[in-house]
């Protein structure tokens, strides 16, 4: 295990730590840490779930086919992407070699719980108004429990430190609906959660 000294007090300092994790197996065989992007005082954070093959291979947040697709939603919900800090609630990718493949395994519960501490000072450097979860890894790692993305949605909740939560679908459920009439359905709604997310930052403004 990682031996963690003082907490990093900037992000800089903390990508430089990350590079160094070893808090559970997944750094055995992924390629690199992937730390969060983004503005230092960001007023919003988006937490996915963990860096996919792309994220694994080039060392950056969100820019495979999901991460596309987030940029997508991100501008028709009227927010800026250069003014939001992405990363992910999981720094590793876990995978499953299937022939010359990597193939998603989403993290489990205790992978979730161990990198829980990255995510808790990346959160404490940025300290985002708001965060949007990603998906129910995110939701869970965030607040600290399971979390039904369905029943979830279009609440606002609250982490234990008090920051607003909000839980949506990760994009990459988007890229597995097969049906054109589904998928756009469903795109719309992916946008109008982040739109919420934005009405909630001007509020507050």
């Amino acid at each position: 295990m990682a031996v963690l000294h003082a907490s990093p007090g900037t992000l800089g300092e903390l990508q430089k730590a990350e590079a160094g994790c070893t808090r559970c197996p997944l750094y055995r065989h992924a390629t690199q840490v992937v730390p969060g992007q983004g503005p230092a005082k960001a007023r919003i954070m988006f937490v996915g779930e963990q860096p996919g093959n792309d994220e694994d291979l080039q060392g950056l947040p969100f820019v495979g086919p999901a991460g596309r697709v987030l940029d997508r939603a991100i501008g028709d919900a009227g927010l800026d992407r250069r003014k939001i800090y992405v990363t992910n609630a999981v720094k590793h990718f876990k995978f499953e070699p299937r022939g010359k493949r990597r193939l998603h395994k989403r993290p489990n519960a205790h992978e979730i719980e161990r990198c829980h501490w990255w995510l808790d000072r990346e959160r404490a450097i940025v300290k985002p108004d708001l965060v949007v979860a990603l998906g129910a890894t995110a939701a869970r790692s965030l607040l600290g429990r399971p979390v039904t993305i369905a029943k979830a949605r279009g609440e606002v909740l609250f982490a234990a430190d008090g920051t607003r939560i909000i839980v949506t679908i990760h994009p990459s459920y988007l890229l597995r609906i097969r049906d054109d009439a589904d998928e756009a359905a469903a795109y719309r709604q992916f946008v109008e959660d982040l739109h919420a997310g934005a009405e909630a930052l001007r509020a507050t403004a």
